[in-house]
C-alpha cells in the first residue's frame, strides 16, 4: 500500500507493547524531526561558568572593572566563579583575600546569590556567584518605577515652571 503511495512505511513507536507504524514520506518525517530538535535546543538554556580572577593587591580602578564584568555577566544569566590568586607572602593574609571577595558581594548587592562560600583553596580563593532571578526582577521593577516617577516629577515641575512665566507676563504688562 504504501510502495502504490510512493511513500514510507516508518515505525513510529517502537517501544510500544504493537510497534506502531505510519505511512509516510519519511525525508519530510526526518526533517520535521531535526527541525523539532533544533527549536528544543533553541529555548533551552545553556548556563556557562564565567571565571574573574582578582589579586589580593588590586587597584581600584581593576577592581571596579572586573566587577563590572561580574554584574553583566550575572545580568546575563552566568553564574561566575570569583578567583584570588595569591603570590609569595601574600598566603601569609588570607584576609586581604576575603575582603576583596566581600567587597566583590557588596558591589554586585541582591542580584546575585552564593553558591559555593568563599574557601582557601591552595594558592587560590573561589567563590561561584549565580544569578537570583527573583531579585533581579524586584530590582528591574522598582527601576521601571522610579523611572515612572521621575517622569511624572518631570511633567510637574514643566507645569510650575510654565505657570510662573505666565505670572511674570502679566506682572510686566501692569508695569
Amino acid at each position: 500500500m504504501a510502495r502504490g503511495l510512493e511513500l514510507d512505511l516508518v515505525e513510529v513507536g517502537p517501544n510500544a507493547n504493537a510497534p506502531v507504524c505510519r505511512i509516510m514520506d519519511y525525508g519530510k518525517f526526518k526533517y520535521e524531526e531535526g527541525q523539532k530538535a533544533k527549536e528544543a535546543r533553541k529555548k533551552s538554556t545553556n548556563v556557562s561558568v564565567k571565571e574573574v580572577k582578582y589579586r589580593p593587591k588590586i587597584g581600584k580602578g581593576d577592581f571596579d572593572t572586573k566587577t563590572r564584568n561580574v554584574i553583566r555577566f550575572i545580568d546575563e544569566g552566568h553564574k561566575v566563579k570569583i578567583t584570588l590568586q595569591f603570590r609569595g607572602r601574600e598566603m601569609a593574609h588570607p584576609e586581604l583575600g576575603s575582603k576583596i571577595l566581600d567587597d566583590v558581594l557588596d558591589a554586585v548587592g541582591p542580584a546575585a546569590k552564593v553558591d559555593t562560600q568563599a574557601r582557601l583553596e591552595g594558592r587560590s580563593m573561589s567563590m561561584v556567584l549565580s544569578p537570583d532571578k527573583k531579585a533581579q526582577e524586584a530590582m528591574k521593577k522598582a527601576a521601571v518605577e522610579a523611572e515612572k516617577e521621575a517622569a511624572q516629577a518631570a511633567v510637574q515641575a514643566e507645569a510650575a515652571e510654565g505657570a510662573s512665566d505666565a505670572e511674570d507676563e502679566d506682572v510686566e504688562d501692569g508695569g
